[in-house]
Parts: C-alpha cells; structure tokens; sequence
C-alpha cells in the first residue's frame, strides 16, 4: 500500500543529543517533505552536523531522545544490523571533505560497487557499468576510465562528484549534504550545487527524493534550498521558506548571520606612501618526474607562475583571487623566500631579495615579513603554548630581549587582537577556530613586520568569526599601517579588504586594478565566472549587468 504523499518524509520530533552533562541538540523538532529540498543553517557548535549523523545513527558515545522517524518508523528504535540496511540504501551522505572519506586503497569503482553489492546484490559486472554510468550522470570525464582511478588521481571536485555517485548509487529517499561544497573553488561549487539540484529534480520526480543541506554558506542556500532551519547552540530557533527567510528574518540570530558579510571600511592609502614591495617579470617553475617511459629520461619542468609584476604601497592591501592551482599560493611563497627555483626580481622596500648573501642578512629582512595561514589549527605547534607560540620569533629575531619583556610582549599582542593576557599558559587545541587565528596573528605582529602575507585566513571560519577576523585585520592595518598580501577565492572577502586586486588563472595575471572596479565591471571572461560563481548566478547575468 503505498504512503500518503503529504506525510514527511522524515519527522524529527522533540529530539535531542546529549553528551554526558553537554546538551549538544536540544528538543528538536523538524519535518522533510518529499521531493524537498532543505538547508539547516548555523555556526560551529550549533548542533546541525550531529543532527545530520544521528539521522544515520553515526555519533557515538552520545545519549538520544525523542523521536526520528523515516516514512513513519522511527529510526532510534532500529537495531544496528536495521541501520546497516537503511545507511546507503534508504538515506545516503555526501561528506565535506571527500579525501578522508574515500579510502585511499580501493579504487572509486570499487567503493561505488560495494554499496551495490550489498543493498542490491549486484554481480562485479554489473556493479562496475552501474558505475560508469553513475559517474557519466555527475559529470566525471571519461569515466570508463577514471572508474579505476584512486581518490588521490583525481581533482577536488572530481572527488566530491565520485562522493556524490557513492550516495546516489542505491538510488536513497534521503540525501544528507553535510558542506558538500566547503574546501572546493567557487566555479567547482557551483557545478556542484547545480549538479546536487539536477539530480535531487530528478529524483524526486521518480521517486521523491529530498536532500537536507548542511551548511554556513548563505549564498549557496539561496541558490539550493526551498526551506531553511536556523540551529543556534542545539536549539531550532527559525524556519521559513527561504525567500521569507533572506527577506524578513525573524530571529535575532538569524539577522545576525545574514549581517555577516564583510563591509568594506578601509583607509585610502596615503599619496606618496613608501614602496614596500616590488616584483618584476617573476617567473617559477617546478621539475616534476615524467611518466611512464619518459621517467627514463629524467625530469621535466612546470612553469607554476609566468612573468608576474605586481607593488605593494604601505598601508595597501593587494588581493590575489584566483582558484586552485592558479599559482598565487606559489607567488605568495616566492615573495617570502620560500619557493625556489624563481626567476624575475623581489624588492623589499627598495632591497633585492636576491642580492642577500648571508643568514644574518635575510633573517633581517624576513623579521619585516610574516604569514598568517589558512588552517589556524595546523600552523600552531600543539606542543607548544600560546607564550610559546607567540614569543619563538621574538626569541630568534630579537634575542636581545629578556625573558620578561617577551612575556610583556606577548600578553600584550593578546590584548591587541582581543584575547585575553591569561591564553599564554594555554595550548591551541583549547581555543576555537576564531581564537586559534587570533593568536596566529599575534605571532606574526611579534616582531613588528611591514608586510603580512594572508593566506587564505579566513576561508576556515564561520560567517560571523570571519567577520570579526576581517575586522581585526582592518584596524591593525589602520593602526600600524601594514601592507597586506591578501590571497583568496573570496570574492566578498576580497571586496572588504583590499585597495587592489590581481586575478590569476594558470599561473598568469588576467586582470588588474582598483577592487571596486574589477568587481563591478570585470573585463576577463575568467573574472566574470568567477563572480558569477561567488554569486551563485548565471555569467551571462554578470555580462548582460557589466553590459
């Protein structure tokens, strides 16, 4: 007898988690139609990914209460061999980071055919051309061929596609998204979210498939969901269709994270300030092994950036916006002494990295250089304290302070980026995202640089936690009149931060200029996809405004 069709899909009633003494969701009560597609929104901590996995009955060590029910029955009271039977075949999840869910040792076709094989008994045969056309339909290349390929030979977003196969393989009623888009380029992210949107259209008209979206990303809701729940520490605070909720948002919390785009509030640089940095015709090439038979003929070289120039004012900000593999991570490395081999030239405020000759020598320049990372998490030594942590670079470029001035030092570079003077005596792993960049950024300010160089810092937190970061950045730059070398494939971040901006593809500059009128006018059709990606909007919408 088949079910009524407007019963939910899915019914979360009055559920909650809870971990020993932490209530880590709490009363949670929300429905899934069919054919639906929904985005549970909020920051770290707010409860919506163990939310997703309690769906498939995957957090461990944790008390569950109240009642999750799929078509009626009500998954909590499902045995661990029922769930076996359910997890892949009736509600599937594509993950956010797909390297570290694929294992490394099978091969894409063998970990798609494996969830055919047991929900659905497929023969290997059978198995593999399922998979082949599973990869077809989400838009993999060849995929005859890339079927046999490890998680390792292919790109981000190939990964991600192969994830999103693995899911749809047993064809499941529920959908869990959980970031699928986070660690992929803008472009990538929107081939994905249109691909998620295909296939969820074609589902649901077959069989009424509905995706739960988790994210922090609200342009990408806009363009995704039909609803929207809003999750602040455990608790359901709003749910509106999505139109209602980006036009006339309720709950203070809500309104919160959509005020959570960064504004742009930065000084004009000043006329006539000083040139801190000067790059001329730098050009960088890698030696790569051949393949095959030319591995018998040694190495050949890949060219990573070509012929670039680019100046840095004091007080300037230069972005540097392009996707994966577009070479400004290289640049920025280059700048930094980091990358060899180089060719061109690099001027520090008017002195040639080049002609350098000794330790002491370049040790002197770099103390007016320094980087603040992409991964907070991973930049910070876990052995180390945060006094540690912040005073290494006053102990190697300023070995003439005493012990007491580098902890003065220290507690006050805590108090300038708003953490308090008693974190010194603290490990990294004791602080949040926001918190852990905060004292990355502490330890580049140790030694009184002129130039920072950003990578990425703040592409790893939440909307709200990178607002404040982006507005720390602001105001020491307004206070000390820092230069900053700030690389993204945030296009909003961009637009906040930066006086200039260069657009790289395949190691070259396309497009240079003032910010605001790269960003409004972009004249490179590479620049236009990109904006039309962070945007979340077909390019010819971008031309046809541009026009």
């Amino acid at each position: 007898m088949n079910k009524p069709v407007n019963k939910p899909l899915l019914e979360i009633d009055r559920f909650s988690v809870r971990f020993g003494e932490k209530v880590a969701v709490q009363e949670l009560s929300l429905s899934i139609g069919r054919g639906e597609r929904v985005a549970l929104v909020g920051e770290s901590g707010s409860g919506k990914s163990v939310t997703a996995l309690s769906i498939l009955r995957l957090v461990e060590q944790a008390e569950l209460s109240g009642r999750m029910l799929l078509d009626g029955e009500d998954l909590l009271q499902k045995t661990e061999q029922q769930m076996r039977g359910i997890r892949g075949a009736d509600v599937a999840m594509v993950f956010q980071e797909p390297m570290t869910a694929l294992n490394p040792l099978y091969t894409v076709g063998k970990q798609i055919a494996e969830s055919l094989r047991l929900h659905e008994g497929m023969r290997p045969n059978a198995a593999r051309e399922r998979g082949i056309e599973l990869l077809r339909r989400t838009g993999i290349p060849e995929p005859e061929r890339r079927i046999d390929s490890f998680p390792h030979q292919l790109s981000g977003g190939q990964r991600q596609r192969a994830m999103i196969a693995m899911a749809l393989a047993c064809r499941p009623r529920l959908l869990l998204a959980d970031e699928p888009t986070t660690a992929l380029d803008v472009t990538v992210r929107q081939q994905i979210v249109d691909l998620l949107i295909e296939l969820q259209e074609q589902e649901a008209a077959e069989r009424g498939m509905a995706v739960l979206l988790i994210t922090h990303d609200l342009n990408l809701v806009k363009r995704f969901a039909q609803r929207v729940a809003v999750m602040e520490k455990g608790v359901l605070v709003e749910t509106n269709t999505t139109h209602a909720l980006f036009s006339n948002p309720q709950h203070p919390y809500t309104k919160r994270l959509l005020d959570s785009e960064p504004q742009r509030c930065i000084d004009e640089v000043e006329e006539g300030a000083r040139q801190i940095l000067d790059v001329k015709g730098l050009a960088v090439d890698y030696h790569v092994s051949g393949k095959g038979w030319r591995s018998m003929f040694g190495k050949s070289t890949f060219r990573a950036v070509h012929d670039v120039d680019l100046s840095l004012r004091r007080g300037e900000t230069l972005g540097i916006v392009g996707e994966s593999g577009s070479g400004k991570s290289t640049l920025a490395a280059t700048v930094l002494g980091l990358q060899h081999p180089a060719s061109g030239t690099i001027d520090i405020d008017g002195l040639a990295l080049s002609s350098l000759k000794n330790a002491k020598a370049k040790r002197a320049l770099y103390s007016r250089m320094q980087v603040v990372f992409q991964d907070p998490f991973g930049s910070l030594s876990p052995r180390m304290t945060v006094e540690q942590i912040i005073g290494e670079g006053l102990a190697v470029h300023r070995p003439d302070v005493d012990a007491k001035t580098r902890r003065d030092r220290v507690g006050a570079l805590l108090e300038e980026v708003g953490m308090p003077v008693e974190s010194m005596l603290r490990y990294p792993h004791e602080f949040s995202g926001g918190q852990r960049q905060r004292i990355a950024i502490a330890r580049a300010l140790a030694v009184e640089p002129e130039l920072l160089v950003l990578d990425e810092p703040t592409s790893a937190l939440d909307v709200s936690i990178q607002k404040q970061v982006l507005n720390l950045l602001t105001n020491l730059q307004k206070k000390y009149q820092l230069s900053y070398l700030f690389i993204t494939h945030d296009l909003a971040v961009m637009k906040a931060m930066a006086h200039r901006v260069i657009v790289m593809k395949s190691g070259r500059i396309v497009e240079a200029g003032n910010t605001m009128d790269v960003l409004h006018a972009p004249s490179h059709p590479y620049t236009q996809s990109l904006l039309a990606s962070s945007l979340m909007v077909p390019q010819a919408d971008i031309q046809e405004k541009i026009a």
